[in-house]
C-alpha cells in the first residue's frame, strides 16, 4: 500500500520543486494526526506546498493570517442571534477544517494562541459553553518567519510540544531551483493536483501505520535517547549536559514513536529500525528541548544538541 503514498510524493514533488522532504513529513502527520510548524523565510513556498497537498488528499482546507488584531472568535468562531427565532446559533470559524494553514502563528496574541491550542490539544472547540468536535481528520500547519521579530509574539513550550514536527524549510537545491526557474519563464508551472487519495483510503494507510511492528530493541534505543536528554550527567554525557536545562516530555517520545512508524511504512517496511528514528528525530525533537544560557550564548543549536546525542547513544 506505501506505494500509492510515494506516487502521491512524487506527483507533489512535480508541483512545489525541491521541497520533498517537506512533502514527507506532512504526510508522516496526517497518518499520525499530528500538527506541523513550519519555519522559513519569505518566498521558499511554505503556503504553496500546504495547499498543494491539501488539494492532492481532497481535504476541506481553511487558511487563517494570524495578525496582531486577530480575536479567538475569528479562529473558532462565534454565538451570533437569529432575531427572526429569537434564539442563538453557532457560527463555526475556519479552525472546523480537516487541513488548517495559521500563517505566520507567531503574530497572534495569547488569547488567540490559547484558542488554537485548545483546538490542536482537544481536537474540539469551546464557544458559549457548547463543545463541538472538530473534523477528522484534523491537522494544523503552522508557519513562522524567523527573521522577523517585530510584532511577534513567542509560541509557547506548551504549544510547541504539541507540535509533531518542526520542519525547516530551506531553499531547494540548484537543479531544483533551475527546474523551477524553467517552469516559470515558459509558463508551465504545474497546477493543484486533483484529488489523489480518498478519505477511505487515507483510513486504511493510517490503521496499516498502527500495525507496523516496534521491536523490543528499538524502543528501549527510544527510552535511552529520551532519557539521555532529561538527565545527561547520569550517562556520563558531561558535554551535553551543559547545554541542556530540560529534556524531552513523554509527548515526544509518543511523537517520536509514531513518526518512526510512519517513516518506516513510508519505506515499504513493517518493522521500525534506528535509522528510521534517527530520521525522525531532528524534526520530532528540536522545538522541544531546552537550552541552557550557555548554550544560547555559544550559538548551539537544538539540532547540534541532538548531533551529540545521536553520536553517543548506543544503537541497538
Amino acid at each position: 500500500m506505501h506505494e500509492e503514498l510515494q506516487a502521491l510524493l512524487k506527483k507533489l514533488g512535480q508541483t512545489v520543486y525541491g521541497q520533498d522532504a517537506l512533502f514527507e513529513r506532512l504526510l508522516i502527520a496526517l497518518l499520525t494526526s499530528g500538527h506541523v510548524l513550519l519555519e522559513g523565510v519569505p518566498g521558499v513556498a511554505k503556503t504553496t506546498a500546504v495547499r498543494a497537498f491539501a488539494s492532492a488528499l481532497g481535504l476541506k482546507f481553511s487558511r487563517i493570517q494570524f495578525t496582531p488584531d486577530l480575536l479567538p472568535s475569528d479562529l473558532i468562531g462565534i454565538q451570533v442571534l437569529r432575531p427572526d427565532k429569537m434564539d442563538f446559533t453557532i457560527h463555526r470559524g475556519p479552525v472546523f477544517a480537516n487541513i488548517v494553514l495559521a500563517d505566520e502563528i507567531n503574530r497572534a496574541p495569547a488569547k488567540v494562541q490559547s484558542a488554537l491550542l485548545e483546538a490542536m490539544a482537544e481536537r474540539g472547540v469551546t464557544i458559549a459553553e457548547e463543545t463541538l468536535k472538530l473534523p477528522e481528520p484534523f491537522v494544523v500547519l503552522a508557519t513562522q518567519n524567523p527573521l522577523e521579530q517585530e510584532g511577534t509574539y513567542q509560541l509557547p513550550e506548551a504549544q510547541l510540544d504539541r507540535f509533531l514536527f518542526k520542519v525547516r524549510v530551506d531553499y531547494p537545491v540548484r537543479e531544483a531551483e533551475r527546474s523551477m526557474l524553467d517552469a516559470a519563464l515558459s509558463g508551465r508551472l504545474a497546477a493543484p493536483l486533483p484529488p489523489e487519495l480518498t478519505s477511505d483510503k487515507l483510513a486504511e494507510h493510517v490503521a496499516a501505520v498502527k500495525k507496523v511492528n516496534f521491536s523490543p530493541e528499538v524502543r528501549n534505543y527510544l527510552l535511552d535517547l529520551v532519557a539521555v536528554t532529561r538527565a545527561p550527567k547520569r550517562y556520563a554525557l558531561d558535554q551535553v549536559a551543559d547545554l541542556l536545562v530540560y529534556g524531552i516530555s513523554p509527548r515526544g517520545l509518543i511523537h517520536l514513536a509514531e513518526a518512526s512508524r510512519a517513516a518506516a511504512y513510508l519505506a515499504g517496511r513493517d518493522y521500525v529500525t534506528p535509522d528510521d528514528v534517527q530520521k525522525m528525530i531532528f524534526d520530532c525533537w528540536r522545538h522541544r528541548l531546552g537550552l541552557s544560557f550557555a548554550a544560547q550564548a555559544e550559538g548551539v543549536t537544538s539540532d547540534e544538541v541532538l548531533k551529540q546525542i545521536v553520536h553517543l547513544v548506543a544503537v541497538p
